[in-house]
């Protein structure tokens, strides 16, 4: 009898889970699966939103799994000490990680498994294709997108991995009185989540998915950039927590669009897909880029360090409408538009001359769909100190972004109900309101609504001069 341990990480979901599929698929009839959880210290020092969603999520698993889930906690050695210990288990199978903390944390692992009887068994399951798979034909890889892009569709996408449900409920084992410490671990963590979220898991996931394909996806180039509509698919929070995979919604897209439409919205869509594998390969080839600039020249560039300041953006209080709406959505849904999240960190970066690290660190607290590589790479960009970042010297205006992406003023009044009565004319800039329409409007600037804390077009020259001056090795 062989005992074939399922090592669960973000990967949360029971369909299409390559590990799990590959753990069921090479058992025989007597043989026995175990499916765990490892509860690290290192990942739940502190507790934010992004911890309440995932740990939410995993509940859902684990109360909706009819095999039982074991948990361990400790650091690596102890908890699969501890798993050792209490289970002759002969396989450990999970899905790797490529970057980052998971990476880390995996490497250590198959070191600790080497002094081990038993034997790890890892697969590629986060993303379409891993770091080291989409290479340029002369050799090494992409650091810019859109040759990445090319050659990444040509590639043969992943099937979906068909998980045997019946087999898995044969073979599941029950070990749990023995893992009464990582039990309790569990428990003290889901007692710690304080919000509760709308559509969690994988059920949800997929309900939302369909209805995302039924229609707005076909207008998702053109609806996906208004923040006041819902035109985007909302699945990075799932695909952050692996309720469902980027393989299932990728081959569901080719099943079910509708290509006699025009299908240049799904086009946009899959490519955004392609951004996540992309961020993902630059994470693993430049794994200091959380803490450091990849492109070296705009290392050590002075930025600004206004306590009062980050503190006015971090709780939407800038005096620019559409920044502070913003920032409110994140504060209170856990989720930001894609748009804002550009917008936001740009005037972070270009209009306060603040550092990209500490907006990075503000959103991983607060994001939901909090992906490492993602996000790192989306400040980077934004900050313009990444791989094929937005070039110095555009900069994002507020105004203007307000202007062409939430043109009546709705998202805005949604998020900041002190400006629900300002006529559209001044919505994107109140500051512009005479007197008399702020009285009118029940919104005195400088007291109902905060008074702009910069002015952009000085802003934006000194964030072009600074860069500048650090290009041309001034400073």
């Amino acid at each position: 009898m062989t005992t074939r341990a399922v090592w669960f990480r973000r990967d949360l979901r029971l369909n299409d889970h390559t590990a799990l599929a590959k753990a069921i698929e090479d058992s025989g009839q007597d043989d026995d699966i175990l499916l765990l959880f490892h509860i690290h210290p290192d990942l739940n020092k502190s507790f934010h939103a992004t911890h309440d969603y995932f740990f939410q999520t995993l509940q859902k698993l684990v109360e909706g799994t009819k095999a039982p889930f074991h948990f361990i906690e400790g650091n690596l050695k102890e908890a699969f000490d501890d798993l050792f210990e209490n289970v002759d288990v002969d396989y450990v199978y999970f899905n790797i990680d490529e970057s980052g903390f998971g990476k880390k944390r995996d490497d250590s692992f198959l070191e600790y498994m080497e002094g081990k009887q038993a034997e790890a068994c890892s697969f590629m399951d986060h993303h379409m294709h891993g770091a080291k798979e989409v290479t340029k034909k002369s050799g090494g890889y992409y650091k810019v997108f859109t040759p990445y892009y090319k050659q990444w569709k040509q590639y043969m996408k992943p099937p979906v991995q068909k998980v045997d449900h019946s087999k898995l409920e044969e073979l599941a084992v029950d070990y749990m009185s023995s893992f009464q410490d990582g039990k309790k671990a569990y428990e003290e963590l889901i007692g710690r989540t304080e919000r509760s979220f709308d559509g969690v898991g994988e059920e949800a996931a997929w309900e939302r998915f369909e209805t995302f394909v039924d229609g707005p996806i076909y207008d998702y180039d053109k609806e996906r950039d208004f923040p006041a509509v819902d035109g985007t698919s909302l699945m990075s929070r799932y695909l952050r927590t692996g309720a469902v995979s980027v393989r299932s919604l990728y081959h569901y897209m080719q099943d079910e669009v509708d290509f006699r439409k025009n299908t240049e919205g799904v086009e946009t869509y899959i490519s955004e897909l392609a951004w996540r594998d992309f961020y993902n390969m630059i994470y693993h080839f430049y794994p200091e880029s959380k803490d450091k600039e990849v492109v070296e020249k705009y290392r050590g560039l002075p930025w600004n360090n206004d306590e009062e300041l980050f503190a006015a953006w971090k709780k939407g209080e800038t005096g620019f409408p559409i920044i502070d709406a913003a920032m409110r959505q994140l504060n209170e849904t856990g989720w930001m538009h894609n748009r804002l999240r550009m917008a936001t960190a740009s005037f972070l970066t270009k209009d306060l001359l603040m550092d990209w690290r500490q907006g990075e660190r503000y959103f991983a607290e607060k994001l939901i769909d909090y992906d490492p590589a993602s996000n790192i790479g989306g400040w980077q960009w934004a900050a313009s100190t990444g791989t094929d970042p937005v070039p110095y010297f555009r900069v994002f205006n507020p105004t203007r972004q307000s202007e062409r992406f939430d043109p009546h003023g709705r998202f805005i009044k949604e998020w900041v109900p002190e400006l629900v009565d300002v006529p559209k004319k001044y919505i994107h800039d109140p500051s512009k309101m005479p007197e008399n329409e702020q009285e009118k409007a029940k919104c005195i600037i400088g007291e109902d609504y905060p008074s702009p804390v910069v002015d952009h077009k000085t802003m934006r020259d000194r964030a072009i001069e600074m860069f500048k001056d650090k290009k041309d090795g001034s400073n």
